[in-house]
């Protein structure tokens, strides 16, 4: 545990963690300036709180001379490790950490974090669900919203902490160590951050980094990158999968869900009993109950919290039904593959609302599910004319805003069709987050019921 009181400590990036962080850290006895590069108007929220705790602030950009002389350097996930002020702090010998490996010198219990392009949220979420029906006391934070510094207050020796943990965060650990690692896929996501696919999964295998004989790690089988990953980690591989057998841990036979270590084999539950749509929650769902079974939960109590469990709020999740047309809001698709997945979810004639801020994502890639079960796209934000030059195969409706897209999807889409927000993008040309984009997708579809309900009466 790093000593803190009365060092000299700078946070850069205020987004949740880097609030979060620098309270941790006054709280601590440490001297905390922050830094952002948005101006004191947009950043008008935080700045009372912080300035009320005495820790100053600095907005509309870093002075150089704010990163001299500080004991320690921590950097928020939005912020690239590779700025130049860190680079320049760096070079000088000053510890430069994230929020993620500050936590985690105060986090006593064991650690299961869950990183992938894809599904970490729900992962996320279940797993803690799971822990809990298990009788084990757990916590649950990281990317997913709660920052994990906010945990370390309340977590004991016998809490069990489960972490959504990004590509960003793992970039700036040094002695983070999970007890159990799940990764449960790699394929391309921020690009235009990390630059080449390369550098993003080394950034992801960072996750086993400190992990000894004694821990887990939990690798998706049928991922080709996944499986490459395995020789990065010294911990107990388990593994699951849902098209084959494996030899340790979870996979899917005659519709049921099996785990195995060593000569044992246990069935855990049916696969018919998940409430989540989709191949890719059978893949969350085999992950999840992979971490259960590690930490010793019965697969009567896996059992019972996967069937209880309720979707992801922005993750495929139902809205309204309007004129016998379903509306979904998978916002929290924020790149190609997320939106395969959630095409993969219905067998035909959907209104694909796609668009926003663009990640360097190739969307040529889409075509041929395109092709085979939508009815139109719907483009909207600052990535409407990369997708319109990319997408061949289908329809595109130029909606410029999501209420124009759903308005006119709206109009057009039959008895028996889906409105999907699957967009593909990141949601900051138009919205402050994903989950704006999904409550705002959400007000404009109840606006739309409103409307069919009076036109009816």
């Amino acid at each position: 545990m790093m000593e803190l009181n009365n060092k000299r400590v700078l946070v850069v990036g205020l987004g949740k963690s880097g609030v979060a962080s620098a309270l941790f850290l006054k709280a601590h006895g440490a001297r905390v300036t922050v830094s952002d590069t948005k101006s004191g108007d947009e950043l008008r929220n935080e700045i009372p709180t912080l300035l009320d705790h005495g820790i100053t602030v600095e907005t509309g950009g870093h002075g150089e001379r704010t990163f001299r002389g500080q004991d320690l350097i921590v950097v928020s996930p939005g912020v690239p490790v590779d700025a130049a002020p860190l680079a320049q702090a760096r070079a000088l010998g000053e510890s430069v950490i994230g929020e993620i490996e500050l936590a985690a010198q105060y986090l006593p219990g064991p650690i299961v974090a869950i990183t992938g392009s894809n599904g970490k949220t729900t992962t996320t979420t279940l797993t803690g669900e799971i822990l809990t029906a298990g009788g084990l006391p757990t916590l649950v934070g990281g990317n997913i919203g709660t920052p994990a510094i906010s945990l370390a207050g309340r977590a004991r020796p016998e809490t069990v902490i489960v972490l959504e943990v990004s590509s960003f965060q793992l970039e700036t650990i040094k002695t983070f160590r999970p007890r159990i690692a799940v990764v449960l896929n790699v394929t391309p996501d921020h690009l235009d951050r990390h630059k080449t696919l390369e550098v993003y999964v080394d950034a992801k295998a960072r996750i086993f980094e400190n992990q000894g004989p004694e821990d887990f790690a939990v690798l998706n089988a049928d991922d080709p990158t996944c499986v490459t990953m395995a020789a990065r980690t010294r911990a107990q591989v388990f593994w699951f999968s849902r098209q084959k057998e494996v030899a340790q841990g979870a996979w899917v036979r005659d519709g049921n869900i099996l785990f195995r270590e060593g000569t044992q084999q246990r069935e855990v539950m049916q696969v018919s009993e998940i409430p989540l749509k989709g191949a890719h929650n059978l893949e969350n769902v085999l992950a999840a109950a992979c971490a259960g079974v590690l930490m010793g939960c019965e697969p009567e109590k896996i059992r019972q919290a996967v069937r209880d469990f309720k979707a992801v709020e922005h993750r495929l999740e139902f809205v309204a039904t309007i004129r016998g047309v379903d509306y979904y809001n998978d916002s929290k698709a924020t790149n190609v593959d997320a939106t395969i997945k959630a095409l993969e979810s219905f067998p035909a004639n959907i209104h694909l609302i796609l668009g926003g801020k663009d990640k360097g994502s190739d969307y040529s890639v889409l075509n041929e599910l395109l092709r085979q079960r939508v009815k139109r796209v719907y483009t909207i934000g600052a990535a409407a004319a990369k997708i319109e030059s990319q997408i061949k195969s289908v329809e595109i409706v130029h909606a410029e805003t999501l209420e124009s897209a759903l308005r006119k999807a709206n109009a057009i889409a039959e008895v028996g069709d889906v409105v999907l927000l699957a967009p593909a993008c990141a949601s900051f040309d138009q919205f402050k987050s994903y989950e704006h984009r999904g409550r705002v997708f959400k007000e404009i579809v109840q606006e739309l019921a409103v409307e069919a309900e009076q036109a009816q009466s």
